[in-house]
Parts: structure tokens; sequence; C-alpha cells
């Protein structure tokens, strides 16, 4: 089976040896995403709202990188420092899935590899088209 890697160019990839995403057959997987934007700063500041709808923006992106889009997500991981925050993280997902929600998990953790991070989030998809492979 081909793999297809996206990778964003994060000081993290190289540092811990991953990438964003990854595309084996109809199945995509993202890595965990934090609202870290391209010049390594923090979005959202002390907002779990704003955080989650950058990090999932940047998620969605990965996604659409491999050939995946909203539709095809059938999972997503949460990972909360701040738990009484659920719902503002809970309202961000709704936003993104609408009519489509995925199975999702959200856990309470003590800290994120920047402490300035409240979350971070995972995204499972198969592509309901695998004639959209971009191979």
């Amino acid at each position: 089976m081909s793999r297809e890697r996206f990778r964003d160019g994060t000081s993290f990839e190289s540092q811990v040896g991953y990438v964003r995403a990854v595309r084996a057959g109809e199945c995509i997987y993202v890595s965990g995403t934090t609202a870290i934007d391209d010049a390594g700063e923090v979005v959202g500041g002390e907002s779990s709202y704003d955080q989650a709808k950058f990090a999932l923006s940047k998620a969605v992106r990965a996604l659409g990188s491999l050939g995946g889009q909203v539709d095809d997500v059938v999972r997503t991981r949460w990972f909360v420092t701040r738990v009484d925050d659920w719902e503002d993280v809970g309202r961000a997902h709704r936003e993104v899935f609408g009519q489509s929600p995925p199975a999702s998990t959200m856990v309470g953790v003590p800290r994120l590899i920047d402490g300035r991070l409240l979350v971070e989030v995972e995204l499972d998809a198969v592509v309901a088209n695998p004639a959209a492979d971009p191979k």
C-alpha cells in the first residue's frame, strides 16, 4: 500500500521525527495539532475556543492536502488542559463538523508540550471516494 506524507514544516516535525499527516490508501491520519502558527506563535491566547478553531483549521488544511475533506473525518481526539472549557472546545468542533459529526473523545490532561497551549486535536479520516487518491 502506498503512503503519502504531508509536512507543514514545524520545528517539532524534525525534532520528534513525525509528519503532520499520512495517507495510507483511503485512510488519512492527522497528527496531534495545536494552535501554533507558521511563525511558531500560539494563536488564540487564553481562549480554548479560539485555540480549538485554529487547531482544527490547521488539521483540516493538512487533511485537504492529502485529498480529504471534513465529511471524510470519522474520529477526532481532543486533549484539553482546562476540562471546564469543554463546551467551548465542543462548540468549535460542532461549527467545523456541522451535519457530519465524527466519533470523538475529549480527554483532560495536565499540560501540553508548550504550557500556553490549551487544546490539541487529532483527526482520522476515510476518504469517501478512493478514486480521489492524489497519487
